[in-house]
């Protein structure tokens, strides 16, 4: 469904403190350097659930987001700051773009069946439109009381566990829990800046003709993925794939097998993860460091037709083992805990990314019911007509719905 959402106020929230002069410099890491220059988006939606007059539950809600987003920034000082270049932040304090909506249709018309492009309309601004402004919030009020929290995060400064840090802190906050988490700032201490004169690190952005869908998978079916891969397994003794690793094995697989017959001979078909390296590092680093500390993991499967798939949880657990010692963590093993998040009236019916501004990339999230795993598939759409149409995917897709 067509959703239509009309933004009637927009101001600038800044922290509730200063930040101190001696941390007005905030240095890029060299991660943070490489890292693409565009917005990650998240959103949460969350059904009214007081009953109250709308109109009085809408301002209670709103002043509640607001003063806890300042008292947030003030411990997130640098997403308040601004860019410089490609080299730090100055952290002065300017605060980030806060815009409130109203979407006129109901809550429930648009949590049923998420249609990826139409949830764009909940963001603050395009991913792509990328300034010197690192953070940018929009939130949307429905006509029955129900909210969507959209936020866009700079990937030059933060990843997505950074991300769903900074959420869950301002959930926190918001609620006046005694128990709010503080960032560590450190990660330029362990990847010291470089000079990247001449790097283009917006390769791989594209704006046109992506087509981004969503794909359901059940819990049975996950399982039994995760046995067949255990099955293909080339070794003696056969490795049971995680859930990420099996659906990761299967989406590729089909992928390769929708559209290799219109590919060059030449044409490598790789498999990349974003390996969290937090608890990779010896020591490793405490849960709350902020920034981009992510490096990605490549594996590169047999293309050998009829067995796509076949050894490739051996070949991502051995490029994920070369980033450290160990062979999968929590971050392979769980899904973000967004569906934990709590402003004070209560958890979300519903958390979302949107169209994204790359080509062949997957995102997993958990259903909130925990019955299943998401996977919002980001393709040109030439490959994702062919993709979504392949029979053996959609035998394992409990439901499917996008663009």
């Amino acid at each position: 469904m067509k959703i239509e959402v009309e933004v009637i106020s927009t101001e600038t929230i800044k922290p509730s403190s200063p930040t101190p002069n001696h941390l007005y410099n905030y240095q890029l890491s060299f991660l943070d350097q490489i890292s693409p220059p565009v917005y990650m988006p998240m959103i949460l939606f969350f059904a009214d659930s007081d009953h109250t007059d709308n109109k009085l539950n809408k301002s209670h809600k709103a002043d509640r987001l607001k003063t806890s987003l300042s008292e947030t920034l003030a411990r997130f000082y640098p997403l308040a700051g601004r860019l410089i270049d490609n080299f730090s932040i100055a952290c002065s304090d300017e605060g980030v773009p806060y815009s409130e909506a109203k979407v006129k249709c109901e809550l429930s018309e648009v949590v049923k069946d998420p249609v990826p492009g139409e949830f764009n309309k909940f963001l603050p601004r395009g991913l792509d439109e990328v300034d010197d402004t690192l953070l940018a919030i929009q939130v949307s009020f429905f006509q029955c009381g129900g909210i969507a929290v959209g936020i866009c995060i700079s990937h030059k400064v933060a990843d997505a566990l950074s991300l769903v840090m900074f959420i869950t802190s301002w959930a926190a906050t918001a609620r006046e829990d005694g128990d709010v988490l503080s960032p560590t700032f450190d990660s330029v201490k362990l990847f010291p800046p470089r000079n990247l004169s001449g790097f283009k690190p917006s390769t791989g952005i594209i704006k046109e003709k992506i087509a981004t869908k969503r794909f359901v998978f059940s819990n049975s079916m996950v399982a039994a993925l995760r046995l067949k891969y255990t099955e293909d397994s080339d070794e003696d003794c056969p490795i049971r794939p995680t859930r990420v690793e099996a659906l990761s094995t299967f989406i590729w697989s089909r992928f390769a097998a929708a559209t290799r017959a219109d590919s060059v001979p030449e044409k490598l078909y790789t498999v990349i993860h974003a390996v969290n390296l937090r608890t990779r590092m010896d020591p490793p680093l405490p849960e709350h460091s902020f920034g981009n500390l992510y490096r990605i993991a490549i594996a590169t499967p047999s293309m050998e037709a009829g067995n796509e798939g076949r050894g490739l949880v051996k070949q991502m657990r051995g490029t994920i083992k070369s980033i450290d010692g160990n062979y999968v963590t929590k971050s392979l093993r769980e899904g973000l805990p967004l569906y934990e998040v709590d402003f004070g009236w209560g958890k979300p019916v519903r958390i979302g990314s949107a169209k994204l501004t790359f080509r062949n990339l997957v995102t997993f999230m958990d259903t909130r019911s925990g019955d299943g795993i998401e996977a919002w598939i980001n393709l040109h759409e030439e490959d994702m007509a062919k993709f979504e149409a392949d029979k053996e995917l959609l035998a394992c897709v409990s439901q499917a719905c996008g663009y």
